[in-house]
């Protein structure tokens, strides 16, 4: 496969991926930001997502239906959905020939669907999570469509390869910024509902009261849900685990030292997941570890770039 084909499709994975965690951040944050009775800060959405300057946060941060056009229709934010949007379906116009016919129908509905000049009015004065809901199913609609129509073979795996890195990157910049914001504000390690939306915006609620019911909500078993859960699809183990699935499916005789290297930096990441504990965590620091990882999940999409995707 050419490099072109498949960067585009592991790039049109991975927006797609994106697009999913930012929608189902904001809703969960929307509802929250209804139902408490102090004053709701947007800050953690906002530095997760969007990147902008502590100045621009502090004028975002309390406004929802600001942080919410900002997030789903501003142009000038490259992490946008009308942007992020925008370019995974740049990269699949690109790659026609290599998806199935309605995969590429699907992007578009979803292009024009955010383009719709109703989400604005909906954002704005009416309700967020009508618009916020058309969009997540939008992105529901395409996973079952990759599901159901794409062929099992190498583009599929540069696909996949794509969502799994962008969905654990996700769940660790959310752990991190969660957990970080305990250091300023300790009682919300004993808050319940903050644990609750934090679940529930990764779709881990209903799996978390499965398997810790009768613990309530902790802190800790939060972190080794979302961290060492091989159940759990946005763990960080579930993900990098897919990562080495697929792209052992990339192995070919033709670049092994390319795929040694690669195939070296997943097993070594894996592995170093797969050997901690919530205790061995606390003890080298939480924010260390996540940092770690997301610099190795970096490294990854790094190197699949430099050997897989450099344009020759």
């Amino acid at each position: 496969m050419l490099s072109r084909v498949a960067s585009s499709l592991y790039w049109m994975s991975r927006y797609i991926e994106r697009s999913d965690g930012i929608l189902r951040m904001l809703k969960i944050n929307y509802a929250s930001s209804q139902d408490t009775v102090q004053k709701f800060t947007w800050e953690p959405v906002v530095r997760i997502f969007a990147g902008v300057p502590d100045e621009d946060v502090e004028v975002l941060e309390h406004d929802s239906r600001a942080v919410l056009k900002y997030m789903v229709l501003d142009r000038e934010n490259p992490n946008s959905i009308l942007n992020i949007i925008t370019q995974a379906r740049e990269n699949a116009r690109s790659v026609q020939e290599h998806i199935p016919k309605d995969l590429w129908q699907c992007l578009n509905e979803y292009y024009h669907a955010v383009r719709d000049p109703k989400l604005n009015y909906w954002l704005e004065k009416d309700d967020p999570i009508t618009a916020l809901d058309i969009l997540i199913k939008q992105g529901m609609l395409y996973y079952g469509t990759v599901e159901i129509t794409m062929e099992r073979g190498e583009a599929r795996s540069y696909m996949n390869i794509g969502h799994a890195l962008e969905r654990s990157i996700q769940s660790v910049d959310i752990l991190d910024t969660k957990f970080g914001s305990i250091d300023d504000n300790p009682d919300l390690l004993t808050d319940t509902t903050y644990w609750k939306h934090l679940l529930l915006s990764l779709g881990g609620y209903e799996i978390y009261l499965k398997t810790y019911r009768s613990k309530g909500f902790e802190a800790e078993n939060v972190l080794e849900q979302v961290i060492f859960n091989t159940e759990f699809p946005r763990s960080v183990i579930y993900s990098v685990k897919h990562i080495e699935i697929y792209f052992e499916r990339l192995k070919s005789e033709s670049n092994m030292d390319e795929f040694r290297e690669l195939s070296f930096l997943i097993g070594r990441l894996q592995s170093s997941i797969r050997y901690s504990s919530v205790k061995t965590i606390y003890e080298e620091g939480l924010h260390e570890y996540l940092t770690n990882i997301r610099s190795e999940l970096f490294k990854i999409g790094n190197k699949l770039n430099e050997h897989y995707f450099a344009f020759q």
